[in-house]
């Protein structure tokens, strides 16, 4: 019989503008990203011990992006997810700093036109936010929808997207 391995699962939480994140580590590589009172955030129990020691990039990372100095993130990530969702995950990592997408356009950029409820679905599902841009997708008409960190935190992180990446 064949044992399962366990992953090692670890914490922490950092500071931002938008609140504290819980930081998530699966075998030390980033796994989840996830903030206050967020939809879909997963129980505290499943986050592990806290430990801050493999986080120290990527809370420099984030700390770059709050203060306007990073447009882009450069982080191994763990993204536990359906094939769909990984599809989608991976195709929000193409957009721009400053810029978004509707649900639609993602959907057709993916090769799936039909499919814009699903991105959305898989969209907040999206267990690194931030990170993985899902705030920069926006509904058909361009308003702000659906954001699981709240519409509020979508907002700021679109504002402070624009003021970085306008250029000088």
């Amino acid at each position: 019989m064949c044992e399962a391995r366990r992953v090692i699962r670890v914490h922490t939480v950092v500071d931002s503008p938008v609140g504290e994140l819980t930081l998530v580590a699966a075998d030390g590589v980033l796994a989840g990203l996830y903030m206050q009172r967020q939809r879909y955030r997963p129980p505290q129990e499943t986050f592990g011990e806290r430990d801050p020691r493999p986080f120290g990039e990527a809370g420099r990372q984030l700390a770059e992006y709050f203060a306007g100095q990073r447009t882009e993130f450069d982080l191994p990530l763990a993204l536990s997810g359906t094939p769909f969702q990984r599809t989608v995950w991976s195709a929000l990592r193409e957009i721009p700093c400053g810029e978004t997408a509707t649900y639609g356009e993602l959907a057709e950029r993916i090769g799936r036109p039909t499919a814009a409820r699903a991105v959305g679905l898989a969209n907040g599902k999206n267990p690194i936010g931030v990170i993985v841009p899902c705030h920069r997708l926006l509904g058909s008409s361009g308003e702000l929808t659906g954001y699981g960190g709240g519409i509020e935190r979508k907002r700021y992180l679109l504002e402070l997207e624009r003021r970085v990446s306008r250029p000088r």
